[in-house]
């Protein structure tokens, strides 16, 4: 690696760390010519599926739009920022394990509505109503009611072994 500073082709490594869970080393580096040290990341570089949309166009899986979907349906809720990553890096993982080349967006949808299930119910019904595309207060209606039915069912479930 080439030192930021002054160009020279050579630095060595004084000290590296995992970071991220073991996904990401942190190494600190000391050029050889000029002295400065400087910190890198190394991480892997995976590759994910095409993302068929439902008109059939295949587009290049983006996590940034994830991210902004779950961050529109969390937005002011009290869901904190470590809770979000660690909903999102569940679903690259979904995404990644199945070894597809190609993911419907369908089911990428799926996947963050399980996800927003657990943490949020507001934000789940926010999220459904724009992935299922709601047309009026009726179909919000029967949404909430099969929220609280599975919630019912869970609470239920748990207080009685």
């Amino acid at each position: 690696m080439h030192c930021p500073f002054c160009s020279h082709p050579e630095t060595k490594v004084v000290d590296s760390r995992l970071m991220a869970d073991g996904a990401q080393v942190r190494r600190r580096r000391e050029c050889s010519g000029c002295g400065e040290r400087f910190t890198t990341f190394e991480c892997v570089e995976l590759t994910f599926p095409l993302v068929i949309k439902q008109n059939g166009v295949r587009e290049t899986f983006r996590e940034s739009k994830l991210r902004s979907g779950i961050q529109r349906a969390l937005e002011k809720r009290p869901i904190p920022v470590d809770t979000m990553d660690a909903a999102i890096h569940h679903i690259l993982q979904t995404i990644r394990n199945k070894n597809d080349r190609e993911i419907s967006s369908r089911q990428i949808g799926e996947y963050v509505m399980a996800e927003l299930h657990q943490l949020d119910q507001v934000a789940y019904v926010r999220f459904a109503s724009v992935y299922r595309s709601f047309k009026d207060l009726d179909e919000f209606r029967a949404e909430i009611e099969r929220l609280s039915a599975s919630v019912s069912t869970t609470v239920i479930t748990e207080t009685n072994p």
